[in-house]
């Protein structure tokens, strides 16, 4: 047994790999090809920001850090409006130049170096309580202090580097902006933050304590390993912190940066370092990589990773220091980062995953009921009553319950009847939103009439998601099912009673994720 077990999880997580590739990746639904947008236009605009720098005759590695900046205003400003993004954009000067210059002049005092990154780590993750304009501004000021170490900047090239980030940011906007806004007109919605609180019960602080712990001891172990490339441990507890709440999240985020940077340095073998910093070939592969990280990003953190190792492979060549003791170097720096975020997640100020989950699932119903409210007033002819805003919300939160599920449903997660749990909540939460699609389509219809039967079946769905939301109240979502023949005559019926089916259904296997949790199978 002790032979087969092993094998048996290979095989399983294979087989389960496979066709997460196949179905998260190559085949991921892309509505409006918003991915497919993001990634070209992403393509178009650093390719337009280091162009700008080479024109005006800027150094390479000026070339790098504006290419980085450019890289990181289309990657992390995501404010739920156009205007709001250029406000995002503008401001991260302002926070990045003035890290960029304080590590540029720390370099000589590894101890207060060292400090003030950690300063920087706590800061950008608090941050975050800010909502997307607060994240993005962390990200950008902790890239900029990472970006001086990967260039060993000093204050002469200053003038140069804070130049190139001006020159970057406004070319990347012109193309955002300008030549390509295809959000102009959409609505681009964005899950809100958890539940906050104050003190140490705000996930945002108690996740900048444990991002400051986590880097404490990547960098620690990070400088033995080498005093010259430590700053690939402090970027990968970065950025495993990024975007997760739970321990969950990020001890499967570790894990996914781990296999995606190994798979990353198979490039650096094959391509990278036979390619030897040619211009013409790194220049393609760099924009393929830059490609490849805007269309995974969202469906596969172990692809991006991939494709941001294989672009770092290929800097790295460009600026002539590449071999093959510096690739086996970057995998065990992100190896040690990983375990850092790992740690820290595991022993300081723990964030629970069944917590995280329920909080979202919570969330995705109440805006569930929200969409169908709004549905019904369009029906009745309420005026402004528009359920598209609300479709657009149920879309953002739906994509954060896929995130905080996840680690319930890696394929090495060893609780199978909590994995099965997950996966039913996953496709009833989906059938829900498909659902309320549908009543969405129905009501935007000018010649649909209000039926007197809508009222009485959004009352339905009122109570099935009260009943799941409320404290141990799943269990008295159960109830009557409606027939199939209550359904006929009016088309926005048939989605509300098909609703009602699926919050019946999701009473069952929220229920016993709560008895497992209160009976401490955590």
């Amino acid at each position: 047994m002790a032979l087969r077990t092993p094998r048996r999880l290979l095989c399983v997580w294979c087989r389960e790999g496979r066709e997460a590739v196949l179905k998260r990746v190559f085949v991921a639904p892309d509505p409006g090809r918003l991915r497919l947008f993001s990634a070209s236009r992403a393509v178009a605009g650093i390719s337009l920001a280091v162009a700008v720098c080479g024109l005006v005759g800027h150094s390479l590695e000026a070339a790098i850090v504006g290419g980085l900046a450019a890289l990181l205003a289309l990657f992390t400003v995501t404010d739920p409006t156009v205007r709001g993004q250029v406000v995002t954009t503008a401001l991260l000067p302002a926070v990045g130049l003035p890290v960029l210059a304080l590590a540029a002049g720390l370099h000589d005092y590894p101890l207060v170096r060292d400090a003030a990154f950690l300063a920087v780590v706590g800061a950008g993750v608090y941050a975050r309580r800010w909502g997307p304009r607060g994240h993005a501004l962390g990200v950008f000021a902790f890239m900029t202090f990472f970006a001086a170490q990967f260039l060993h900047t000093v204050p002469a090239q200053l003038p140069e580097l804070c130049m190139a980030v001006i020159l970057s940011l406004c070319a990347s906007s012109i193309v955002r902006f300008g030549v390509w806004c295809y959000e102009r007109g959409r609505l681009v919605a964005a899950a809100p933050a958890l539940s906050q609180g104050r003190g140490l019960s705000r996930v945002t602080t108690r996740q900048a304590v444990q991002a400051a712990a986590g880097v404490a001891f990547a960098l620690g172990v990070g400088q033995m390993l080498s005093d010259q490339r430590w700053y690939w441990a402090v970027g990968a507890t970065w950025w495993v912190f990024v975007n997760t709440v739970s321990r969950g999240e990020t001890l499967v985020r570790g894990f996914r940066r781990v296999l995606g940077t190994v798979a990353g340095i198979v490039v650096g073998f094959v391509v990278a370092i036979p390619v030897h910093g040619a211009a013409v070939p790194t220049a393609l592969v760099v924009a393929a990589s830059v490609f490849g990280i805007f269309y995974t990003a969202a469906v596969s953190y172990s692809w991006m990773m991939f494709f941001v190792t294989a672009m770092a492979s290929m800097l790295y060549g460009l600026l002539g220091v590449l071999d093959t003791s510096l690739l086996g170097l970057r995998v065990a720096e992100t190896a040690v980062g990983a375990l850092g975020a790992v740690l820290a997640v595991l022993l300081v100020l723990p964030v629970t995953t069944h917590a995280v989950t329920d909080e979202w699932i919570r969330r995705a119903l109440r805006c569930v009921h929200a969409c169908t409210a709004e549905a019904a007033a369009r029906l009745a002819g309420t005026p402004g009553a528009d359920p598209g805003p609300r479709v657009a919300e149920l879309e953002a939160l739906l994509t954060r319950v896929r995130l905080a599920v996840s680690p319930l449903v890696h394929p090495l997660h060893f609780g199978r009847e909590r994995k099965a749990r997950a996966r039913e909540v996953l496709v009833l939460l989906d059938a829900c939103a498909q659902e309320v699609r549908s009543l969405a389509a129905v009501a935007s219809d000018p010649d649909a009439s209000h039926d007197a039967r809508l009222s009485a079946a959004c009352w339905r769905v009122e109570a099935a998601v009260e009943a799941l939301t409320s404290p141990s109240g799943a269990g008295r979502a159960r109830g009557p099912q409606p027939s199939v023949q209550q359904a006929i005559g009016h088309p926005a019926l048939a989605h509300l009673h098909g609703l009602e089916r699926a919050l019946a259904a999701m009473a069952v296997p929220l229920q016993r994720e709560e008895s497992a949790y209160l009976s401490g199978a955590r």
